[in-house]
């Protein structure tokens, strides 16, 4: 059966929300913040979550704190977090951990952490998993941009062994969920959450408390295999670059995919191009992929772009009006709201760069989402005062809803812009090098029919 694949919606992330009002409230502001700074999150098979038990989520970790943000608004449960408990003395970031419940994680990594503090988190968690509660946590323990993923710390599965068993065992399950970014420090790319199938926690007989280590060991290896399932693992990013460009060629005909879709061609494209039955041939297909992707750049088009080899020149034309004409009638807002929201973007990239420099993770689109939390709504309270100091009006109030209004208006009419000016350069390369056109969107379906047999 192939994946459910599900687009989530500000109603998913604000509407949709239980618990405490600074639960509701936290979860809103991300929500909203994560949908401004994403274009598109997705969930694949989210129906297999389990409700009426205790389940604990496991996840690959490969965005710093965008990771638990978007988890936090987008898993069908509520949750509670599993933080680095040096999060909890951190400005804001700690108020924020504490409201939505999270439990402090000790590592001895960090400096001056007393581990053995771990043990009463352990047993919260026991207690909430025994209440059908769920909690989730990053078992590679670190934020990293390593293309696969790193060695799994044993404390999920002693939390899930240490629950599910002893003298009042609890129904425990666990669920991986792989997170999967298109460019994950890239304003307006996309990002994903892929559940894989749950299975149950077993009982194991406890030595001084603890599970054996042997039980940890293999429950450990159970969610890395589990894990590996739902992320993409390249070896290094040479693999991810090739699987990106091979799935932008196969696809450029029918138009993209959803991000299921898309994750689960690369993830294939990787394992059928790094298996041993035909390596020869694989990195010729590879090279063959890598080397029309940097002709169609030194072109400047995409493999997309191509598609237009298929039409008359005057259908071309005809469309490209059709589509201009929208964006020309919504530029004049656009330039507004692009004006007005320029030095608070500014100042999100700059906090970004500089925040960046004093964090051991990757968190370079975490500081952009917490800077635009603050920033943007502070663009619109300006907007306002300084409207009421020359227009002294209780109408004035509407400036701030007119503000993100038009923000919205300019990021939307942007982002067409800068599509619109990649198909103009594929429609004047089209109309003017057309015998160069053609023999590109030729090579394209060879190469779309050679990785159709890698696939079959």
């Amino acid at each position: 059966m192939p994946p459910s694949n599900k687009r989530l919606t500000v109603a998913d992330f604000v509407l949709n929300r239980t618990g405490s009002l600074a639960v509701q409230v936290v979860g809103a502001v991300f929500g909203i913040a994560l949908i401004v700074f994403f274009r598109r999150i997705e969930t694949v098979n989210s129906a297999v979550v389990p409700e009426g038990t205790g389940v604990i989520f496991v996840m690959n970790h490969p965005n710093g704190l965008i990771d638990p943000a978007l988890v936090f608004v987008a898993l069908p449960r509520r949750i509670s977090f599993l933080a680095k408990s040096t999060l909890f003395r951190t400005p804001v970031i700690g108020w924020v951990v504490r409201a939505v419940g999270a439990l402090p994680v000790y590592r001895r990594i960090d400096a001056g952490e007393d581990v053995s503090q771990n043990q009463k988190t352990f047993d919260a968690c026991r207690a909430l998993l025994a209440r059908g509660g769920s909690i989730a946590l990053f078992p590679e323990g670190v934020s990293h941009s390593s293309p696969k993923l790193l060695p799994l710390k044993s404390g999920a599965a002693r939390i899930a062994l240490g629950s599910a068993s002893g003298e009042e065992p609890v129904p425990v399950k666990i669920v991986p969920v792989g997170l999967y970014y298109t460019s994950k420090t890239t304003f307006r790319s996309e990002a994903m959450l892929y559940f894989g199938a749950p299975f149950d926690v077993p009982y194991v007989e406890l030595e001084a408390g603890q599970p054996p280590r042997d039980a940890v060991r293999e429950l450990t290896q159970e969610i890395e295999t589990a894990l590996r399932e739902v992320t993409l693992n390249a070896e290094n990013e040479a693999e991810l670059y090739a699987a990106r460009v091979a799935e932008d060629i196969f696809t450029a005909a029918e138009g993209g995919q959803d991000l299921g879709q898309e994750f689960e061609f690369r993830k294939e494209f990787i394992q059928e191009t790094t298996d041993d039955k035909d390596l020869v041939s694989d990195e010729a297909l590879k090279k063959r992929v890598k080397d029309f992707d940097r002709r169609l750049s030194i072109f400047g088009i995409e493999a997309m772009h191509l598609s237009l080899a298929k039409f008359s020149r005057a259908s071309v034309v005809w469309a490209a009006v059709n589509y201009f004409w929208k964006l020309v009638l919504l530029a004049p807002f656009a330039f507004v709201g692009t004006v007005i929201h320029l030095p608070g973007y500014e100042l999100c990239r700059l906090f970004s760069k500089w925040y960046a420099r004093h964090g051991a993770d990757d968190v370079a689109s975490t500081a952009k989402v917490l800077a635009g939390v603050v920033f943007m709504p502070l663009t619109w309270i300006i907007a306002a005062a300084v409207t009421f100091y020359f227009w002294r009006s209780p109408w004035v109030l509407l400036i701030v809803p007119i503000g993100f209004l038009l923000g919205y208006a300019a990021l939307y009419t942007l982002e067409e812009f800068a599509e619109a000016r990649g198909w103009a350069k594929a429609i004047v390369k089209f109309l003017t090098t057309r015998e160069k056109f053609l023999r590109l969107y030729v090579e394209r379906r060879e190469l779309q029919e050679q990785i159709r047999m890698l696939r079959t």
